[in-house]
């Protein structure tokens, strides 16, 4: 039972992606749920709308994009791009965007994170 919990979670986390990412495709168009070669299926395009959140966010907005940067994190985590650019390495800097997905990711992956002003001053 409890992991028939579990896939219905993450089914309706794929949907809300799937959903999010449609932001950045053109009327008509949607974007394929795939299979990895361990079995699990990620949403694709979360990067690219990752990206544009990111953008968004720096533009001022808050409230749903912070929600659909954190919904990311899973997806974005389970294809390595957190191995290749440390959250550590979003946190630095001055891209406040970039540090919050870096703070969101630390706390997924449940890493230690530097306590740092959101701010700079």
């Amino acid at each position: 039972m409890h992991s028939i919990q579990a896939k219905g979670a993450m089914m309706s986390a794929q949907n809300d992606l799937a959903a999010i990412n449609q932001k950045i495709l053109a009327d008509g168009e949607s974007l394929p749920l795939v299979q990895l070669k361990d079995g699990s299926k990620v949403q694709t395009g979360t990067v690219a709308t990752m990206l544009r959140n990111i953008a968004l966010y720096n533009a001022g907005e808050r409230g749903d994009i912070e929600r659909q940067l954190e919904a990311a994190i899973p997806t974005v985590a389970k294809v390595g791009l957190f191995d290749l650019f440390p959250p550590e390495e979003w946190i630095s800097g001055s891209n406040q965007g970039r540090r919050l997905v870096g703070t969101l990711a630390a706390q997924y992956l449940a890493l230690p994170v530097a306590e740092e002003p959101l701010v700079d001053a």
